[in-house]
């Protein structure tokens, strides 16, 4: 994998990220400088962090930024149900993103565990020689 855009979670948290963006022009402009700037922020650290741990070239840091991303997840889902609870977007629109998040974190938590074992093989290759 040479490019960033090749990395199919990152791929997936870009189209998360477009889509939450689309959903907070709909919030009450009361909500500027509330949840809807903590929800784009939120969502948007969840690429940025993906993006940037590809860029380090090793794997733990690249797994840390991973791990951070996925609390960013977590918060962006946790900003969704907010916006659920004030009325913002009804039942459907919170299971859309729901199943949007779960398959977010699964990419995720697999990405994850990628680096984690292509670290682990690097430093058996590394001791073998």
């Amino acid at each position: 994998m040479y490019k960033l855009e090749d990395l199919e979670v990152w791929r997936i948290t870009r189209a998360l990220r477009i889509k939450v963006s689309m959903l907070c022009k709909k919030f009450p402009i009361a909500e500027k400088y509330r949840l809807t700037d903590q929800l784009i922020r939120s969502s948007r650290s969840v690429h940025n962090n993906i993006a940037e741990g590809f860029g380090r070239y090793h794997f733990q840091e690249n797994i840390q930024f991973n791990r951070q991303a996925r609390g960013s997840l977590f918060e962006t889902m946790d900003h969704l149900i907010c916006a659920f609870d004030e009325g913002f977007i009804d039942k459907n629109e919170l299971t859309e993103y729901v199943t949007e998040f779960e398959n977010c974190l699964h990419k995720l938590n697999a990405y994850i565990l990628y680096l984690k074992k292509a670290k682990q093989t690097n430093t058996n290759d590394t001791n073998n020689q």
